[in-house]
């Protein structure tokens, strides 16, 4: 199988909230093919974030898929809300789900893509068993709570690992990389195996505007 279309996922984390809106309609504007909601709970990682009241904020918003990410703990209890809400894609951590590949059933269930994702210290061996229940993998390549982070360049032999289990088990399914992208990183992420990349910091704080930030991303895809 060839390699799988690029796709943008801008992280609303770092956008203007006061102008939420009119952002995510800017990023459709300029290509963006997802919106990636980032769900924290003050527990698992340190911050606190947006609930399924901002999904549907956002569902109103856009056309395009909304990839929420929960970094929560007990997700199982959540789910139902966030599908209600308009995400068309919901994803767990491995680090949290007491049965992954039940959580899995129940995403699709609910008609949403599921997805699985894990952290920097976490290795590839930890979701290989339930690979088959995905649509989408992610890999994060920053410590999750916080935009703006430097991308680890030591995540990249994770992601051309889980790219190859996935070709094996789920060769349909998506591989998301989220932490530290930008124009520099992205080459090397996409040349691992990724090809759904969530950038917050450098499309919302772009110094020429989210159209620009899109721009440079869509290049670096492009190669």
């Amino acid at each position: 199988m060839g390699p799988k279309p690029c796709r943008l996922a801008p992280s609303i984390l770092s956008a203007d909230f006061t102008r939420l809106g009119a952002q995510i309609a800017e990023c459709e504007a300029a290509g963006a093919d997802w919106i990636h909601v980032d769900v924290m709970d003050g527990h698992f990682v340190p911050n606190l974030t947006m609930g399924p009241f901002i999904v549907e904020a956002c569902r109103r918003s856009t056309r395009l898929p909304l990839d929420v990410h929960l970094m929560v703990e007990r997700p199982e209890g959540l789910l139902e809300a966030f599908a209600r809400a308009g995400a068309s894609i919901l994803t767990v951590h491995i680090e949290t789900c007491l049965q992954p590949g039940e959580t899995l059933r129940c995403i699709r269930a609910l008609g949403c893509r599921a997805g699985l994702t894990l952290n920097p210290s976490t290795p590839v061996e930890a979701v290989a068993p339930f690979l088959s229940f995905v649509d989408l993998a992610l890999v994060m390549t920053v410590q999750p709570g916080y935009s703006s982070q430097a991308f680890m360049p030591e995540m990249l032999p994770k992601i051309a690992g889980l790219r190859a289990l996935l070709d094996e088990q789920a060769p349909g399914a998506d591989l998301e990389v989220d932490g530290g992208l930008s124009r520099a990183t992205l080459p090397g992420v996409r040349e691992a195996g990724a090809n759904v990349f969530v950038a917050a910091s450098s499309v919302f704080k772009h110094p020429a505007g989210i159209g620009a930030g899109l721009a440079a991303l869509k290049e670096a895809c492009a190669g």
